[in-house]
């Protein structure tokens, strides 16, 4: 087998396991459907590379509003590696405790809204407490982490605690301990993760159980589609709609912001 079999062996295996948890994909969507439908959100939230499927599950084609992907730069904008912006200071700021609180701090949180909360390992202390605050808010928890590989990390907080211990929910990526899934002969280390590819997976299965559920109770999503699916003029206004709901639904969450 070359590596690249190899690669798409354990990627259709991911595929499988993910597969072997529509109970757990479904109830999600039942949680972040309620939410939407109550006219709030489902705020979804990653550190360093969880941030593709972050915004993998909004905006993009195939998507719809009612999901608030919190992206925070000082966390996932490491393309420079190194210098200013560089990759030692999002792997070190994602282990800096308090600073959750301060990214929700911006938000008015609501028990109707639901989160998704993404972490390879589900060890680093940043998506920990960001799980903390929100069910400390009364908000439903769904996390995607890898089980095996979150078994065998160590936990960065002094207690111990991981994201599982803050969830209401885990869908399990399946991946490998260490992410990387393919070993190549004389090299000591692996290569090519596959928790971005398990991850997106999940989060599209989880989208199109909502837009189902969402459209089974008379509201249908406005879902951003290319123009060559739906027409020039119609790609242009699912677009324009869907943005403005979409603001529509995140002005409720500065609205009230610092109110006691």
């Amino acid at each position: 087998m070359t590596p690249a079999e190899d690669y798409l062996a354990q990627c259709h295996r991911i595929i499988d396991a993910i597969n072997a948890q529509r109970p757990a994909i479904e109830q999600a969507a039942d949680w972040f459907t309620e939410s939407i439908l109550a006219g709030r959100v489902v705020h979804v939230f990653g550190s360093g590379h969880s941030r593709i499927p972050a915004e993998e599950m909004w905006p993009r084609y195939g998507s719809f509003a009612g999901f608030h992907p919190i992206v925070e730069l000082s966390l996932t904008f490491h393309n420079p590696v190194v210098g200013a912006n560089g990759q030692r200071q999002a792997m070190f700021l994602e282990n800096v405790s308090g600073l959750a609180a301060r990214i929700l701090r911006n938000f008015d949180l609501s028990s109707d809204d639901s989160a998704l909360v993404i972490s390879s390992s589900g060890t680093n202390i940043v998506p920990v407490e960001i799980a903390e605050q929100f069910q400390q808010s009364g908000i439903k928890v769904v996390s995607i982490m890898g089980m095996d590989h979150s078994a065998s990390s160590n936990a960065k907080r002094d207690d111990g605690k991981k994201l599982s211990d803050y969830s209401d929910l885990i869908v399990d990526t399946a991946i490998p301990v260490g992410d990387s899934m393919v070993n190549i002969e004389g090299l000591p280390t692996p290569v090519s993760p596959g928790s971005s590819i398990a991850s997106c997976a999940i989060v599209n299965a989880i989208k199109a159980e909502t837009a189902m559920r969402l459209t089974a109770a008379n509201r249908p999503p406005k879902v951003l589609t290319a123009a060559s699916i739906v027409g020039p003029d119609e790609s242009t206004r699912l677009f324009e709609s869907a943005y403005d709901e979409h603001a529509h639904r995140i002005a409720k969450l500065y609205e009230n912001v610092g109110v006691e």
